[in-house]
C-alpha cells in the first residue's frame, strides 16, 4: 500500500489548513485511517483516527479544532485543521491499520508561525 500525503504548508496562527491522504490498495473502507504527528525532539503521536464505519478519536489537544473525515469512494482521508497553534507545528504523517498492520505516508511538514 502507498499513502500520499500532501497539503502541509505554512500558515500564521489561527489559521487553517487541509492535508490529504490518498491511498492505494484494497480494503480502504475497512481500515482504521489516522493522522500522527511528530514535532522535533518529541515522539510521534496520535493527532485523530477514523473508523471505516465513521467513529472518530482526536487527541485532547485538537479537540474542537481539528477534524478528520474520510471518502471510502475516492480512498482517501482529510485533516481539516482549524485555528492552528504554533504548538501544532510537526511533521504530519498518515497511517493506515488494516489486520493489525501499520501503512505510513512519507510525512508533510506544516510550520505554524506565531
Amino acid at each position: 500500500v502507498q499513502l500520499q500525503a500532501s497539503g502541509g504548508g505554512l500558515v500564521q496562527a489561527g489559521g487553517s489548513l487541509r492535508l490529504s491522504c490518498a491511498a492505494s490498495g484494497r480494503f480502504f473502507s475497512n481500515a482504521i485511517m489516522g493522522w500522527f504527528r511528530q514535532a522535533p525532539g518529541k515522539q510521534r503521536e496520535l493527532v485523530a483516527d477514523i473508523h471505516g464505519g465513521g467513529t472518530t478519536n482526536y487527541a485532547d489537544s485538537v479537540k474542537g479544532r481539528f477534524a478528520i473525515s474520510r471518502d471510502n469512494a475516492k480512498n482517501t482521508v482529510y485533516l481539516q485543521m482549524n485555528n492552528l497553534k504554533p504548538e501544532d507545528t510537526a511533521v504530519y504523517y498518515c497511517n493506515r491499520k488494516l489486520l493489525g498492520i501499520n501503512s505510513w505516508g512519507q510525512g508533510t511538514l506544516v510550520t505554524v508561525s506565531s
